[in-house]
């Protein structure tokens, strides 16, 4: 902890929520003249661009989480409690843990966010999301225990089911997550299952918009279709999902209306902001987006309140093009780079340009020796795409050990196309994932739908 040498107690940031915004604010405070606490309801950091490998088998979740205490254990001014904030007090300079008060003159929150269903709440019983540890590990249950049920089940119409995987949503986590299970259906389960052959296995990719991958280039979002097309993905475009419920999955593509009958549907849709926004903008009155993301100002504090500051996926920063930055990694970890530089020049009586994020680019695996990457001045796709997201993946890993242990887990995945993580874990049983009797037909016209 930073001892004063006067009578002025050391200045007091406290930072809420352990994601990239919070950890590389309080890493850059590391060596600063001031009090770091870090609070999050988790005693670990967790690696969100690679969940998805979590929920395919490809990795376990220690590999991409790293303990907070051990990330800032040199940080000698940074201490990390365990606990979650459930209010804050801005005139009293306050936030709330529990019954526990703690005092602050510098608030950083960044909580991030969760997977929205816009107002279907009851669809995450069927369709769960992806960004925590438990929803990858949920995930990797349904899809795993998809195969094992269809390898019971002598009904060919209910076989189908259990085989056929939908995943809602064409970003690069959809994307992902469908390239993914098709690796697995076609190369890793192959020869591993007697009265089914794996490679059946139907994966719908749907997205409402006209392409996949709406923020890369149009051609990497055709080289991204063609590729998930080889592994033996199926892209609906145009696609909306109006309803979601026993294992029926309600499409509206024009005005045609389609059920297709799926025992696992993963969902990577949208989000909204974490509960902490409400409690934000109830206490500092600060405004909000649709999707509960707090509207902050040039420099990522909220308006009258110079203060607290929000960053990461909780924040609503529209001052550069005048729409919101993405919710992805980068932008959080320049947020809180660029925060925590704000708080030392402060302290120092200077001050700082607006905050203004460098867009480096964006990338997504498809599959084995198969990605696209979208530089701006260069687009990459094929296997020196796959390389560059390889090594950019390992590079922003936290700690050396997850950097060492992921090589050598994709080294050996690559070479045997094994994956070795494919556990099945949670409460149900096998004997509960049943599909129920029906004639799964369109909507429209009563005719069997072709997936």
């Amino acid at each position: 902890m930073v001892n004063s040498l006067d009578n002025n107690p050391p200045h007091q940031v406290v930072i809420v929520g352990g994601g990239f915004g919070g950890l590389y604010t309080a890493k850059t405070l590391a060596k600063a003249a001031v009090n770091v606490t870090l609070i999050d309801k988790r005693n670990f950091h967790l690696f969100q661009p690679l969940l998805y490998q979590v929920a395919t088998g490809a990795l376990s979740p220690a590999d991409i989480s790293s303990p907070l205490r051990s990330v800032l254990s040199k940080s000698k001014n940074t201490k990390v409690l365990l606990g979650e904030v459930n209010n804050i007090d801005p005139e009293a300079k306050q936030v709330i843990v529990g019954d526990e008060a703690i005092a602050y003159d510098t608030l950083i929150v960044a909580t991030g966010a969760k997977h929205s269903y816009f107002g279907k709440d009851n669809w995450e019983e069927f369709a769960p999301g992806l960004k925590t540890v438990e929803d990858a590990i949920e995930m990797r249950r349904r899809i795993f225990t998809a195969f094992e049920a269809a390898e019971k089940e002598s009904d060919p119409e209910k076989r189908r089911a259990c085989l056929t995987f939908v995943i809602v949503g064409g970003g690069p986590t959809g994307v992902e997550l469908a390239g993914a299970i098709a690796e697995l259906a076609n190369q890793t389960l192959k020869e591993d299952f007697r009265n089914i052959d794996t490679s059946e296995a139907k994966i719908l990719l749907l997205e409402g918009l006209d392409r996949i991958l709406p923020p890369f280039a149009p051609e990497l979002s055709q080289e991204a279709e063609a590729s998930l097309t080889r592994l033996g993905v199926v892209v609906q475009t145009k696609t909306l999902v109006t309803n979601i419920e026993n294992d029926i999955v309600t499409l509206k593509q024009g005005d045609e209306v389609k059920e297709i009958a799926s025992k696992t549907v993963l969902w990577a849709a949208g989000v909204k902001a974490s509960a902490m926004g409400k409690v934000l903008a109830e206490r500092t009155s600060a405004e909000c987006d649709r999707a509960g993301r707090i509207i902050v100002e040039p420099d990522l504090s909220i308006k009258g309140h110079p203060n607290i500051f929000v960053i990461g996926d909780l924040a609503n920063f529209s001052h550069q093009n005048g729409k919101p930055l993405p919710g992805v990694a980068p932008v959080a970890k320049q947020e809180g780079e660029y925060v925590a530089a704000l708080v030392q020049k402060r302290l120092a009586g200077k001050s700082l340009p607006p905050f203004s994020y460098t867009d480096y680019g964006s990338l997504a695996m498809i599959g084995h020796n198969s990605a696209v990457v979208d530089l701006g001045f260069m687009k990459l796709k094929g296997f020196f795409a796959w390389l560059f997201w390889l090594v950019i993946h390992i590079y922003f890993l936290i700690e050396f050990n997850n950097k060492l242990v992921v090589m050598i887990q994709w080294a050996w995945n690559y070479f045997t196309r094994n994956r070795g993580a494919r556990l099945i874990t949670g409460q149900e049983s096998l004997t509960e994932f049943v599909i129920s009797d029906r004639n799964y037909t369109s909507a429209d016209n009563k005719q069997p739908v072709n997936v």
